[in-house]
């Protein structure tokens, strides 16, 4: 009986982890490693590149929206399988046109499934966890986001001089649908009762409406931090005469530091305490994102990219965790909620880096403003640790 529930609990736990990898790795990441190519081959213009990651951004906020406002779990399992075909579709047809409006269509609905991986698959497993007495932790689940950044920039680092961008994101769209099948397959139909399978009942536990704000306030912040090296760290690495080449490799760091990242966050946050965790990695995320902006050195660069990797990551994961754990009934509500506010910081971010970069600046002038919107952010977690010392203060008196 022990080892059928640990092979659920791995095909579980696989199900989101591959998810991810398309949702998030092929569907979306992909755009960060294709687009220099797409830049040279398609005469995609810095300003238009912009545009489609921000309209990429605005289909992953309208995902959050139906997570936030859809507490059925019978319909938020369709809507993640839905995500899944959606992602290869999408994919796929990047290759069929060179219209920077279908481009736009595609990048929108190419946000929606990112939505349907990060958010409505972690409600899911969420729920799954915590009904059958698992640790209420999704460091593996979101492990995927890490291990999509390596497929995507592997998979550009192979193609290039061999494959024209067409072919491509072809063969990424290719790989997809082949990653999809366990998706879907591995993920059980949700079970809509309130209780755990030992026969406890679930119920929620929502903080004070202080605590949300300023909750939603770090969460706007990071993911306006995020997002500036999400869309352009390779443009960026590319852009300098002493990395020219070097930007997928730069890319595949990112990754390599997000995938164990996410994992050791969550015991970081065992040992720490979770404000304390999520503290530390803003600091890592600041300095991780302001380094490619001082300096050329490839050693450096890559160094900001583990940072930047093993922070960003480690952010939404503590973040959406501990947002499943306060609502364990409907777990993807409360992630959809502040994950409006991290899509509506991702949806202005790209837009105005690419006005920068269009009017004389570069990319790179945004990792400053990046990592001055961080610092807000980490403030923010200093007010929720100091509301958290008075809180316990006043219920010990």
């Amino acid at each position: 009986m022990e080892a059928t529930d640990n092979k659920q609990h791995f095909k579980v736990l696989g199900s989101g982890l591959l998810g991810l990898i398309l949702t998030v790795g092929i569907a979306r990441f992909c755009y960060t490693t294709l687009l220099p190519a797409m830049q040279a081959e398609a005469g995609l213009s810095d300003l238009a590149g912009g545009y489609l990651a921000t309209i990429n951004y605005i289909g992953y906020m309208c995902g959050a929206v139906l997570a936030a406002t859809i507490s059925n779990l019978k319909t938020k399992d369709m809507l993640y399988r839905a995500g899944l075909i959606t992602a290869v579709i999408t994919t796929l047809a990047m290759a069929l046109t060179d219209n920077l409006w279908l481009w736009g269509i595609l990048r929108f609905f190419s946000g929606l499934s990112s939505a349907s991986g990060m958010l409505i698959s972690a409600g899911l497993i969420m729920n799954w966890l915590l009904r059958h007495g698992h640790r209420a932790e999704l460091g593996i689940h979101y492990a995927g986001a890490g291990l999509g950044i390596i497929v995507s920039g592997l998979a550009a680092e192979l193609m290039i001089g061999h494959l024209d961008w067409r072919e491509q994101w072809l063969a990424v769209g290719v790989l997809g649908s082949l990653i999809a099948i366990p998706a879907w397959r591995w993920l059980p139909r949700p079970d809509t009762s309130h209780q755990t399978t030992s026969g406890q009942q679930l119920q929620d536990n929502p903080p004070s409406r202080r605590w949300l704000v300023l909750l939603g306030i770090m969460y706007f912040c990071a993911g306006y931090a995020y997002v500036i090296s999400a869309t352009f760290l390779v443009a960026i690495v590319e852009a300098q005469p002493a990395l020219q080449g070097d930007g997928q490799l730069v890319w595949i760091f990112v990754g390599l530091s997000a995938t164990p990242a996410v994992i050791l966050w969550d015991r970081a946050a065992r040992r720490l305490g979770e404000l304390n965790a999520l503290f530390i990695a803003f600091i890592i995320q600041i300095v991780g994102i302001i380094l490619p902006a001082l300096n050329d050195n490839l050693g450096l660069v890559l160094f900001s990219a583990v940072l930047y990797g093993g922070s960003f990551i480690g952010i939404v994961s503590l973040v959406l965790a501990m947002a499943g754990r306060f609502y364990p009934t409907k777990p993807a509500k409360l992630m959809g909620k502040l994950t409006l506010l991290y899509g509506i910081a991702q949806i202005g971010a790209p837009a105005i880096a690419g006005i920068i970069a269009d009017n004389g600046g570069s990319y790179a002038d945004s990792l400053y403003i990046a990592a001055a919107i961080s610092v807000l952010g980490a403030g923010m977690i200093l007010i929720l640790k100091a509301d958290q010392k008075r809180e316990l203060t006043l219920t010990e008196t």
